[in-house]
């Protein structure tokens, strides 16, 4: 069986941590952020681990983890 590719585009965005789970950057911190609050911005510095469905998706372009 030929190998299957990984999506480059998931490669750069997500990762998997040791029990499976998608970690992911923190969405709606690009631009406008004089418009959040404080505690909104706070909450999110770093990444954040996927909601189950949407981790499906993103593990069906990372074939091999």
């Amino acid at each position: 069986m030929p190998k299957l590719k990984t999506k480059s585009g998931v490669k750069k965005r997500f990762s998997l941590t040791s029990k499976g789970k998608v970690r992911a950057n923190q969405a709606n911190k690009r631009h406008g952020m004089i418009k959040r609050t404080p505690k909104q911005i706070r909450q999110q510095r770093g990444t954040t681990i996927l909601d189950p469905s949407d981790a499906k998706i993103v593990k069906k372009f990372m074939p091999y983890g």
